[in-house]
């Protein structure tokens, strides 16, 4: 089987997060999170509680905002804790006023899981960040590591 083959992934659905304000304190920040999977085949949605912390510059502030990912897995098999899990990646993102930002990150069971942005993160405020992302994801009414 060639390293290509292994690699692929097939898109499972959306993830959207929706997060709460969020003080930026110079070397990170952190944010708790509702997020709602949206699968495609057959179409299903499962609710996630998150939290994601921000490792590196971050200064400003911002009100809540929507952060959007296409989900990528091994396999095509999706069920309530698919997502459950953690991820690491890269993120950026600046504010004046209107927001943008993006995540691109790995995780979840056995790092199967690939959350790359469909849209960007959208928000309000005064912030500039930039650095390493830490989501941690969990069924919804069970408390999301930190």
């Amino acid at each position: 089987m060639t390293s290509s083959a292994r690699a692929e992934r097939f898109r499972i659905g959306r993830l959207l997060c929706f997060s709460e304000p969020r003080v930026g304190l110079v070397l990170g920040s952190t944010q708790a999170m509702r997020c709602v999977f949206n699968g495609l085949r057959p179409p299903r949605q499962y609710v996630y509680e998150g939290r994601i912390r921000r490792v590196g510059l971050d200064l400003g502030v911002t009100s809540a905002g929507t952060l959007s990912w296409a989900v990528f897995a091994r396999n095509s098999r999706i069920g309530p804790g698919t997502l459950r899990g953690n991820y690491v990646g890269a993120s950026g993102n600046v504010a004046l006023g209107p927001g943008l930002g993006a995540n691109v990150l790995v995780g979840g069971s056995r790092r199967s899981i690939m959350l790359q942005p469909i849209s960007v993160e959208r928000s309000i405020g005064l912030n500039l960040a930039a650095g390493v992302t830490h989501l941690t994801l969990g069924p919804r009414g069970e408390r999301a590591v930190q």
